[in-house]
């Protein structure tokens, strides 16, 4: 079969494809012919060399490759033969899915319904769980003022759209009028270009004050900036990563003189209760087949493309979901 393998840390050139053995599942795994596999932001580290602790010790050359979705061609020894012809999402153990077949276990596997179309279900599969996980952690509730950085990003997508659901007020931040145009389709009250000088102001003035949350995956200036347009006593601030390199910095005395609350949160800790997790991408599947949540992929590469999948992510230049299709 054909794989994307890495044999090397470096530049996206990197990602080669080549022929290489079919995987066969052992017992407690699946064999899925892929139709679709989402590219993780993480893996572009990975790939670089930044990130090699999340490899877990596993030696180069290496088949990157996490969320995938597509149909069971085969179940190992032991295992319920029902399950072939399956459509259905799935999580390699974080290796082995950038390829035509790859090898999960079977505890991973989330039904698709016929509704919705696998490249579509694996768009929302685990930023689907990640957003839903934020306006959770955030409380936020009907009429809070939200500002969303990177909201035409994979998560920011998918957050804007559930934030209008709960009856926020969204502000949608992010670069350039093609971005800006999306998140407009997507119905955020608001767009602002964070690359303009005043951007903060403008944010203000649009939604007619301060904000009572902010979702930072930015870090960095534009995460500080952002803190600086919360509400006194009671604004917070849900930090889940640091795309810009730099993460937020903020002194105990901020929050306890102003009243804030600045919380940080991780994806892993729902992944870590599976039920939760398979009952939060079942949600959004049911919304985006009944026509209530839009799956956005911004980007389709061939298998063969993967080092142009990566540097469009690096480059910024992505909106919504990127996927590599076998």
């Amino acid at each position: 079969m054909h794989a994307v393998v890495l044999h090397e840390f470096g530049p996206p050139a990197h990602l080669r494809i080549a022929d290489v053995p079919t995987p066969r599942p052992t017992a407690g795994e699946v064999a899925v012919r892929v139709a679709a596999i989402g590219v993780q932001f993480l893996e572009t580290q990975v790939r670089a060399g930044t990130m090699r602790g999340a490899l877990g010790g596993a030696p180069l050359p290496v088949i990157l490759g996490k969320e995938i979705a597509g149909l069971v061609a085969e179940v190992g020894p032991g295992g319920d033969t029902a399950l072939i012809g399956a459509r259905v999402l799935a999580s390699t153990t974080g290796l082995g899915g950038y390829a035509e077949t790859a090898v999960v276990p079977t505890g991973s596997l989330i039904p698709v319904g016929d509704g919705i179309d696998l490249p579509e279900a694996v768009a929302l599969y685990r930023y689907g769980v990640t957003a839903q996980g934020l306006i959770s952690a955030a409380r936020v509730s009907a009429g809070d003022r939200v500002l969303v950085l990177a909201a035409a990003g994979a998560v920011g997508t998918v957050l804007v759209q559930l934030l209008k659901r709960a009856g926020a007020t969204v502000v949608a931040a992010a670069r350039g009028e093609h971005k800006l145009a999306l998140l407009g389709k997507l119905r955020a009250d608001h767009v602002v270009d964070y690359t303009l000088p005043g951007w903060t102001t403008q944010a203000r003035d649009a939604a007619g004050g301060s904000m009572d949350v902010v979702f930072d995956h930015v870090g960095g200036a534009l995460g500080r900036e952002s803190f600086d347009l919360l509400t006194p006593g009671t604004g917070r601030q849900i930090t889940f990563g640091f795309s810009s390199g730099t993460p937020l910095e903020v002194r105990p005395m901020e929050l306890l003189g102003r009243g804030l609350t600045l919380t940080g949160f991780s994806a892993g800790l729902l992944w870590s209760r599976p039920a939760l997790a398979r009952d939060l991408v079942t949600e959004v599947l049911e919304l985006a087949a009944a026509g209530q949540l839009t799956p956005v992929i911004g980007q389709r590469f061939p298998l063969e493309r993967a080092a142009d999948a990566h540097a469009a992510i690096e480059a910024r230049s992505t909106v919504g979901k990127t996927l590599l299709i076998p």
